[in-house]
């Protein structure tokens, strides 16, 4: 065995304080760079912002255009770092996947039933992060129907933390305010020590039908 393997087996493992400042201070660099320019052309407000709870919860924001990861982060605002699920192809553009990895974002392949990404997604809740998720999967345009997929409703009911309804407007405008409402937190019932996949697709039917009611609440 080289001694490169030796060396990288015995490193010892970053403890989860010390992962989360890491990520967190990457998260907030990020958000330095990026606000100023997206702030001048997309300007966020929030609606709601009382209802974000301190400790971990699953995010969940319907989804039309490649740019709502960042309407969410700025609804939320510099004191809610996050942790986010993006497809893996994003995670494999040479250095926009580097640094997106750096401040906890990481990928998921859809094609396949990805139990890396559910293991860090997990990971990330029980050390106390919060998780952005968008439950529809992809990007939803205006007309469309397509059925919330079962992922944020199976990690907020493996690991017992809220689900978040958050609504971005679909239809977002140049050099004025996008309003973004965050709803309340709630827990996810269902009966037994663990919900059935019936139930967690009701759950998953449950939180967009929550986002949906954010959306038609503030036309």
């Amino acid at each position: 065995m080289s001694e490169e393997v030796i060396s990288r087996d015995t490193q010892p493992k970053e403890a989860p304080k010390a992962r989360k400042k890491r990520m967190d201070a990457w998260f907030h660099l990020l958000y330095a760079v990026i606000w100023p320019f997206f702030n001048l052309f997309r300007p966020v407000a929030a609606v709601g912002r009382e209802h974000i709870p301190q400790g971990p919860c699953v995010i969940c924001p319907n989804h039309t255009t490649a740019g709502d990861p960042f309407y969410v982060v700025f609804a939320f605002g510099w004191r809610f770092p996050m942790r986010a699920i993006a497809k893996i192809q994003i995670m494999r553009v040479p250095f926009i996947g580097w640094i997106l990895s750096k401040a906890g974002v990481f990928g998921v392949d859809r094609d396949t039933a990805d139990l890396k990404a559910v293991k860090t997604a997990l990971k990330f809740l029980k050390e106390g992060d919060k998780l952005l998720i968008f439950p529809e999967g992809t990007r939803v345009h205006e007309g469309e129907s397509v059925g919330a997929k079962t992922g944020a409703a199976l990690f907020a009911t493996r690991v017992g933390v809220p689900l978040l309804p958050v609504y971005i407007p679909s239809k977002k405008k140049l050099f004025r305010r996008n309003t973004v409402v965050i709803g309340e937190p709630y827990l996810p019932k269902y009966e037994g020590r663990k919900p059935t996949n019936e139930e967690l697709q009701q759950i998953a039917r449950d939180v967009m039908d929550r986002v949906r009611a954010l959306g038609e609440g503030g036309r």
